[in-house]
């Protein structure tokens, strides 16, 4: 019996191997920039993260067309969005570990995708990932407690992405892929005054800005490159299954590269939303690209 075409995609390796090397490529980029939190602050370091992303990104995308008026506000509000995520999310990053900050900030596309689907089960998946989070809750005894602003500013961060897929739809409708070129140049402006009143002209330093522009490539360019090449390729389904990978590939990061312990309370939370995502990826619509 031969392979349907759909068939064939879903076991097609290139495509895969893509999607799983953006997702370790934007973990790298997370665990470059933490290590620049010390000299420059985390609003320093996503400033340079933005400014640099928002130029590779419109180096390769050549974002020229003119929005339409009907377009631009929800540009704008897009835009706004990724500064507010990125700022949350590296603030998060200085004070707990990788991987439970990637899960906290997950339950925001995992939130969406919920909220699109209207089957039972889903309440299942949504009592997994409240039991995931509250185990990485600060609230919970730990020989390794989580600090509580932290925590929070991982959840808010979070929101913004659940935010960020629903402004993404509205802005991509006109803009396609150049979206994320517009999004980032926008969020770029307006993180400026934030890293300059942080890091001020240590942002110009050329020891800096070498590790900077390792962030602004495995954090933007190389996962946005590797991202569209699965998604031009891989059915939706998969995709969003793959994606559910990210919080236990922010852990093994973490890991790896800063020497971050978790304990098995912490490591169970983080289990707990990931089998909760794998769920919700399964019985609907997958979130989108991550924008970290």
């Amino acid at each position: 019996m031969t392979s349907t075409p759909i068939a064939r995609r879903e076991a097609a390796p290139l495509p895969v191997a893509a999607l799983m090397g953006a997702m370790v490529s934007i973990q790298i980029g997370a665990t470059f920039a933490k290590g620049l939190f010390p000299q420059i602050g985390a609003q320093g370091t996503t400033t340079l993260r933005l400014v640099i992303g928002a130029l590779m990104l419109i180096a390769v995308l050549r974002p020229w067309q003119k929005p339409s008026r009907a377009t631009l506000p929800w540009l704008v509000a897009y835009g706004v969005t990724l500064c507010a995520l990125n700022l949350l999310f590296y603030a998060a990053l200085a004070r707990i570990p990788l991987g439970i900050a990637v899960a906290l900030e997950f339950t925001g596309p995992l939130l969406v995708a919920t909220l699109s689907s209207r089957r039972a089960s889903d309440f299942a998946w949504i009592a997994l990932a409240v039991a995931g989070i509250l185990l990485l809750s600060p609230f919970v005894h730990s020989l390794a407690p989580l600090d509580p602003i932290g925590v929070m500013l991982a959840l808010a961060a979070g929101g913004f992405w659940a935010l960020y897929i629903v402004l993404a739809q509205k802005a991509g409708a006109e803009l396609g892929t150049r979206t994320t070129a517009y999004g980032m140049a926008i969020a770029a402006v307006l993180v400026l005054p934030f890293g300059i009143a942080q890091a001020g002209s240590a942002l110009l330093s050329p020891s800096i800005l070498v590790s900077a522009l390792l962030v602004g490539l495995f954090s933007s360019a190389l996962p946005f490159f590797l991202e569209m090449v699965a998604l031009t390729r891989m059915p939706a389904r998969i995709y969003g299954t793959l994606t559910c990978l990210e919080p236990g590939l922010g852990a093994l990061a973490g890991f790896l590269f800063l020497h971050e312990s978790l304990t098995a309370t912490q490591l169970a939370g983080i289990a707990a939303v990931v089998v909760a995502a794998f769920g919700t990826a399964l019985t609907s619509r997958p979130p989108v690209p991550s924008p970290e």
